[in-house]
């Protein structure tokens, strides 16, 4: 279901409690400012745990939306085991395009760049979005490295896989922070957000 579907619902979902709200003040002689003043006390003692919330997997309908490719998908991280580079090399989390490794919302990943161009977003199952922000001396075709933070991330979240993903937009070659910044802090997005970060 798209956001805008949803936006849709919630809006009629309004109209029709409110004229059953006006219908119901009519017919009782309830007071508006009592009701309002208990209901906010009630929604305000629910927990936000208590929230139940959608993955990404289950908010869009991936097959109906978009393209799909099978790939082979591997993690990496910006240490010596993935890239070579140490911490205190001048180089070290920074991506092929420049923009610094990141898993969030939308996580830096890598790709052959002849089949997936810098900039492009990618929704993988089981990790969400990536963007394509680096490539790799071992990603050739249909291959994919996605970015964790950890080795033990890698092994215990990841591992190696073969999967389908949705390519949601292609890229142009270019990718700068404030792209990645954009996409992070899209405000329909901040209720998946929680997913991906520590």
């Amino acid at each position: 279901m798209t956001i805008r579907k949803v936006a849709i619902r919630l809006l009629m979902t309004s109209a029709f409690l409110c004229a059953l709200a006006v219908t119901v003040f009519a017919i009782t002689g309830l007071r508006v400012e009592n009701f309002v003043k208990k209901t906010s006390q009630s929604v305000a003692s629910v927990k936000a745990e208590e929230i139940p919330s959608t993955t990404l997997e289950e908010f869009e309908d991936w097959d109906q939306k978009y393209p799909s490719v099978m790939v082979k998908a591997t993690g990496y991280t910006a240490g010596v085991e993935s890239t070579g580079k140490r911490p205190n090399h001048p180089q070290y989390g920074i991506t092929y395009s420049g923009v610094r490794v990141k898993r969030d919302l939308y996580s830096t990943i890598a790709a052959d760049l002849n089949v997936f161009p810098i900039g492009t977003v990618l929704f993988i199952p089981d990790y969400g979005y990536g963007v394509v922000a680096d490539k790799g001396g071992a990603i050739k075709g249909n291959s994919l490295d996605l970015y964790y933070e950890t080795v033990q991330d890698v092994y215990k979240q990841w591992g190696k896989k073969e999967l389908k993903v949705y390519v949601v937009k292609m890229g142009n070659g270019k990718l700068t922070e404030e792209d990645m910044n954009r996409l992070n802090e899209d405000k329909a997005m901040q209720v998946f957000r929680r997913q991906y970060q520590k």
